[in-house]
């Protein structure tokens, strides 16, 4: 295992008010981040993301794939995706989350972003199909990317960067209050692979 270099206070919020965000820092040494990331790159059934903007179809660079425990259905940007059943790697780094969190998940999007030209634009996470003002666990891997906040009412900001291996959860009224995003790039030419655990509401099983 490799020595991490700090230490970080994952009780410490990154907002000031209006939502709960906690950076938690590397979960994992590098190799075994490295191992996941490949493991992940391999395994996820990747596929171009959709949107619905205005009656257009966009099809995006940035690739998707949306796993959970039964087949949820998860509409986002006027697209409705399908669970996929758990993959072995999906599970284990589930657990691993929710034994450092207290939180459970029963769902997860994934993105895969091949350089820093891939980003996501400012949204918050508040489908109606999402359990209302439930926990998100953000684990990063790949590229180290900044990731920003942007309170809705007085646009405040707050940013940080996510390691390699790393976890970020946004809770309590987060979504509801803040936007976020992550900001497209020049100087980041390698990919990076984004795992978001949710919770589904059950109710909207089909």
């Amino acid at each position: 295992m490799d020595l991490f270099s700090h230490i970080i206070d994952h009780e410490k919020n990154i907002l000031p008010h209006d939502g709960i965000v906690n950076y938690y820092g590397k979960l994992m040494p590098s190799q075994q981040a490295n191992h996941y990331y490949n493991c992940l790159l391999e395994n996820i059934e990747w596929k171009n993301d959709e949107a619905i903007i205005f009656g257009k179809r966009i099809v995006t660079k940035r690739k998707v794939a949306w796993y959970a425990e039964k087949s949820f259905e998860y509409t986002y940007s006027n697209t409705t995706k399908l669970a996929l059943p758990w993959i072995p790697e999906l599970l284990e780094l589930k657990e691993l989350i929710e034994q450092k969190t207290d939180e459970t998940f029963n769902s997860c999007l994934l993105n895969l972003y091949h350089t820093g030209s891939e980003g996501m634009a400012w949204h918050s996470d508040a489908e109606k199909d999402l359990k209302k003002n439930g926990a998100i666990a953000s684990l990063s891997f790949g590229a180290e990317r900044k990731f920003a906040f942007k309170h809705k009412a007085t646009k405040e900001k707050r940013a940080l960067v996510l390691e390699n291996g790393s976890l970020l959860i946004m809770k309590d009224t987060t979504q509801t209050n803040w936007l976020h995003r992550l900001p497209p790039t020049k100087k980041i030419s390698t990919p990076r692979i984004n795992l978001t655990f949710r919770t589904i509401i059950e109710k909207d099983i089909k």
